[in-house]
């Protein structure tokens, strides 16, 4: 039986089970780190090529279609997440048989989403021209690069995905990592390639489908490789059936809450504003997504070692541990928002002319929607390693009516500044105050002001270093690459200089430290 669950280091729990977890947090963290690396690099490299060579409509035509089937992939409804769920406590009792029927279920289940992702997509057909204002490349037939990107989401499906499953559950994040390294690679690469020699967007397309089917295929290989005695027989019990059901109700909100934060935003500036515009906050979002998957290192590292936790420990070590996580946490996020707050008009200017860059005004709001995102990371760790998404049913559902009906509302009258800004007000009400609540009502079972007086404490900390760093980087003159690395030191330097003065006189920056200290080196 396999025993590889990973958190990394500070998170590495006592407990009963025999987890390898400090030595698969450090291979995950090693392969974590390269993963993000690509990730950023080679997707803003091959963005790059395709505006210089097909031009930004191409690039806002990415951006809607990925919005578009993020929607259609409502239909997964959560299944993964919470058959993953379901998994953790037969393998940490090494029940093969409840895992051979959980994975049983979950392959027939991928098989009725991809069936109900196809049949909703071709319904959208004709309505595609509705959904882009100022019409698309002529030259182009928009039906039929709809159903290249439609055949690539349902075979990510039909390809052999419920396999992973398994490594999600066994947090074996190393495997999706070294995977992910080489996939992107060729899928980039090849891409850049294509558009170099032949500038056609269809053999640009049909690239992403063959390396969705491989990267698959490779995730498929390297499971049955690990885990040879989970093979798809047997059916699962009543009990877990139920759990597994509720589960994935509550899921299917929460996933509808975030496609629309992300997706209808998308959405709403091409049918408003233009596949051009939709393509410059494309550009931006890619850079602020860029920081949140590097920060989701952490966060998707730590589930597995979180969930262990809650069921080998106390609330109260839980709740001590919560906050010294989201103490160091929001430390980080303090300082990837300052870089963004900076450089990110300097790097626009570069990379893309001024034609192309949003105004000032809209680049804070994007940093504070990065900043107000990353406070309420930790929190979801907890809640999602509870299972908490039944329970927050009602504040997902209230969190995206609203954002969708301030969308529709502000857009009209403020432009990609209003869709930023309606996405902020609905994120701090629900995603942040509401799902607060809900944890600590059904887990922690305590007050909330520890938790919300952390959070305010870190958020004027982190404007004070906004602000003079902003401030310093105003004096430094020119705008060319030097100018913009000398700006990069200050945003290096001068939340160094914050955060040691915190660890000197803040007694929980202080504790939080020396912890992970402890966690990492054990001493």
């Amino acid at each position: 039986m396999a025993e590889n669950i990973s958190v990394v280091p500070f998170l590495c729990y006592s407990g009963s089970m025999k987890l390898e977890r400090a030595k698969n947090a450090r291979q995950n963290l090693l392969t974590g780190m390269i993963y993000k690396i690509v990730l950023v690099f080679l997707p803003f490299l091959g963005r790059t090529v395709l505006i210089y060579t097909l031009g930004a409509e191409y690039n806002g035509l990415n951006g809607l279609f990925s919005s578009i089937f993020q929607i259609l992939s409502l239909a997964e409804l959560g299944v993964g997440e919470a058959i993953a769920y379901a998994l953790y406590k037969p393998i940490a009792e090494e029940d093969t048989k409840t895992i051979r029927a959980i994975l049983n279920l979950i392959r027939k289940a991928y098989i009725c989403v991809g069936g109900v992702i196809l049949s909703a997509g071709v319904c959208l057909v004709p309505f595609l021209d509705k959904m882009i204002k100022g019409g698309y490349p002529e030259e182009l037939n928009i039906s039929a690069v709809y159903l290249l990107y439609l055949i690539t989401t349902v075979a990510s499906y039909w390809a052999f995905g419920y396999r992973s499953v398994l490594l999600n559950a066994h947090q074996r994040m190393d495997v999706f990592h070294v995977t992910g390294i080489v996939v992107t690679a060729v899928l980039h690469l090849t891409q850049i390639a294509v558009l170099l020699l032949t500038k056609n967007y269809y053999l640009y397309m049909l690239v992403l489908l063959a390396t969705t089917i491989l990267n698959n295929v490779i995730l498929y290989r390297t499971s049955k490789r690990l885990f040879p005695e989970y093979v798809c027989e047997g059916k699962v019990d009543r009990e877990t059936t139920e759990v597994i059901k509720t589960k994935i109700k509550g899921l299917f909100l929460f996933r509808v809450c975030s496609v629309s934060r992300n997706s209808f935003d998308n959405i709403f500036i091409s049918m408003y504003l233009g596949l051009t515009l939709s393509g410059i906050y494309n550009n931006y979002y890619s850079i602020m997504f860029a920081a949140i998957q590097f920060m989701s290192l952490f966060t998707t590292s730590i589930l597995a070692g979180v969930g262990n936790s809650i069921v080998t420990e106390t609330v109260e070590k839980n709740f001590s541990d919560m906050r010294r996580i989201n103490c160091l946490y929001m430390m980080i996020a303090a300082w990837i928002s300052t870089g963004l707050l900076c450089l990110f008009q300097p790097f626009m200017k570069i990379w893309l002319g001024e034609e192309m860059m949003l105004p000032m005004g809209a680049v804070v709001l994007i940093v504070l929607y990065f900043y107000l995102l990353k406070m309420g990371d930790v929190r979801a760790v907890y809640s999602d390693a509870n299972g908490l998404w039944w329970e927050n049913r009602y504040r997902t559902v209230l969190e995206a009516v609203l954002n969708v009906v301030l969308n529709y509302l502000f857009v009209k009258k403020w432009g990609v500044c209003g869709i930023i800004g309606a996405t902020i007000i609905t994120l701090f009400l629900f995603g942040f105050v509401g799902s607060a609540v809900i944890l600590f009502k059904c887990y922690f079972k305590r007050g909330l002001m520890v938790f919300f007086k952390d959070h305010f404490l870190y958020f004027l900390g982190a404007l004070v270093i906004h602000i003079s760093a902003y401030g310093v980087c105003s004096l430094v003159p020119g705008e060319g690459i030097g100018s913009m690395m000398l700006k990069g030191i200050v945003c290096i330097l001068i939340p160094a200089v914050f955060f040691a003065v915190f660890a000197v006189f803040n007694a929980d920056v202080k504790d939080s430290v020396l912890w992970m200290k402890r966690k990492v080196f054990g001493k």
